[in-house]
């Protein structure tokens, strides 16, 4: 048996002779020791994966948990979506730790969907990890192969003609068929604005999108209009709502554009301006509470001043 001390014994015992006495030689210590220290990650980081994995298959076992055993991927989809957000949320704050966590989050839900799939017999885990490694390599041939692709957009051009010459994948009949029909609305409208600018269908400047917004908004006051005046006569104003949930489509998908053209996510935006009226939100329900008062309309100026309070802090 083969060993090299400081070496997890499974690479030291499939070591080639060559390399063995290369490690030996001392000529190259610095590139040796990187070359270590690479190895013990990668062995330590498939153990960890590999732990994770036998975790959730005990869960998911008769004798396991009852929550979990209940689970589908139907059911913890919502949960995958969130544990995403949560770890871009801990990006955006810089916060490395809670980075760490979440990013274990988002693999623990994923990969109890691949456990099920597999009690499923649909597909294993390692057929989809397999799968993904070979698309990788297949569709980075500058990187694995021969071929050459100087910038970001040659990558792009490289992977587009990989995808329809060597994998047989249809040509889309549109350029927004790349677009996912199942994201969500903001996530979808974002993207469908990019694919139409990327072959020229854009605004010339920014404050296209800015007066687009404004024509918008005043369109969709003129429908509020309307639906108040049908209301002031008692009749059905079913036509002036569905008006005004079309203008208002307009405004939300305008305001994508603007969020856009700036170089913004409008989902990620969103997201904190989520998270942003929460945590004041909560500050003025502490604080009503502190205060032996009660939430309820009419104590809204007392609301106001502390949720002012909050946005200071």
């Amino acid at each position: 048996m083969l060993w090299i001390a400081g070496l997890p014994r499974v690479y030291a015992m499939n070591m080639h002779p060559r390399r063995i006495r290369y490690f030996n030689t001392g000529l190259h210590k610095a590139t040796m020791l990187r070359t270590m220290v690479r190895m013990k990650l990668e062995h330590s980081s498939a153990a960890a994966f590999g732990r994770l994995y036998d975790i959730i298959v005990r869960l998911r076992a008769p004798d396991g948990c009852p929550w979990d055993r209940e689970q589908t991927p139907t059911s913890i989809r919502g949960n995958l979506i969130e544990e995403a957000y949560e770890c871009v949320e801990a990006i955006d704050e810089n916060d490395t730790p809670h980075v760490r966590e979440e990013l274990g989050d988002v693999m623990l839900v994923a990969t109890m969907m691949a456990v099920i799939y597999e009690e499923q017999q649909a597909f294993t885990l390692a057929e989809s990890l397999d799968e993904t490694s070979a698309k990788l390599v297949r569709r980075h041939p500058h990187v694995f192969g021969h071929s050459k692709a100087d910038s970001p957009d040659a990558v792009i051009r490289q992977w587009n003609d990989i995808k329809e010459h060597v994998e047989g994948r249809r040509r889309k009949d549109s350029v927004l068929d790349s677009v996912s029909r199942a994201l969500p609305p903001l996530e979808r409208a974002y993207k469908l604005q990019k694919a139409a600018a990327k072959v020229g269908f854009d605004w010339p400047d920014h404050q296209g999108p800015w007066d687009k917004l404004e024509e918008e908004l005043r369109e969709s006051r003129e429908a509020c209009t309307a639906i108040e005046a049908k209301a002031s006569t008692g009749g059905d104003d079913a036509a002036e709502r569905a008006q005004l949930e079309d203008e208002l489509g307009d405004l939300f998908f305008s305001l994508v554009n603007v969020a856009r053209k700036h170089h913004v996510d409008p989902a990620l935006a969103m997201h904190r301006a989520v998270e942003k009226f929460s945590r004041r939100f909560r500050h003025v329900e502490k604080s009503m509470a502190a205060a032996g008062e009660t939430m309820e309309p009419g104590k809204l100026e007392m609301m106001d001043e502390y949720w002012n309070e909050a946005k200071r802090s």
